[in-house]
């Protein structure tokens, strides 16, 4: 089932310090902006550390969109991500689980928050009627974490409680 996800916002500038998304990786934190020198032409990157495991990752600022790092989104988007996440009349989908793993993991690769609430509600709703496989499993982990660290952020709230927060909808 296809559902409108809301646009997404214009493509942001980062300064040191700043908090981004880092599509399927998470919340990162602009560590530096450096210019290198690739194939004869000065660049200028944004130097990023993983919040999750303290990789680290250099976007082109002339790749941003491309790459879909966004800005953390705000408070008031946060009511948004839970009205996806009660969400209840939704068709989930009766295929075979690798098929779901890679429809899954698709919009997981986009960044979206809203298509990662999307796949969060799915797998809990799922695994209310049958046994999650382990990839299954490994990628509910993976969605609930990317929101929890999110929305913390969003909401400056400790995320252990935006964690239960987001299990009561399932309860």
């Amino acid at each position: 089932m296809v559902e409108a996800i809301p646009a997404t916002p214009a493509i942001p500038q980062f300064k040191v310090g700043d908090n981004a998304v880092y599509p399927a990786h998470g919340v990162a934190v602009v560590k530096n902006i450096e210019k290198k020198v690739v194939g004869g032409k000065t660049l200028s990157f944004y130097v990023l550390q993983i919040v999750e495991n303290e990789m680290t990752i250099m976007v082109p600022l002339d790749s941003v969109e491309s790459v879909g790092l966004r800005a953390v989104i705000s408070r008031n988007k946060v009511k948004e991500v839970y009205d996806i996440l009660k969400k209840r009349d939704v068709k989930l989908d009766n295929q075979t689980w690798n098929r779901r793993y890679r429809e899954y993991m698709e919009k997981i690769k986009t960044g979206s928050v809203y298509e990662i609430a999307a796949v969060l509600r799915d797998l809990f709703l799922l695994k209310h009627t049958k046994d999650l496989s382990f990839g299954e499993k490994r990628m509910l982990d993976t969605a609930r974490s990317l929101l929890v660290k999110e929305i913390s952020l969003a909401k400056n709230a400790d995320e252990d409680a935006v964690k239960k927060e987001i299990e009561s909808f399932f309860s």
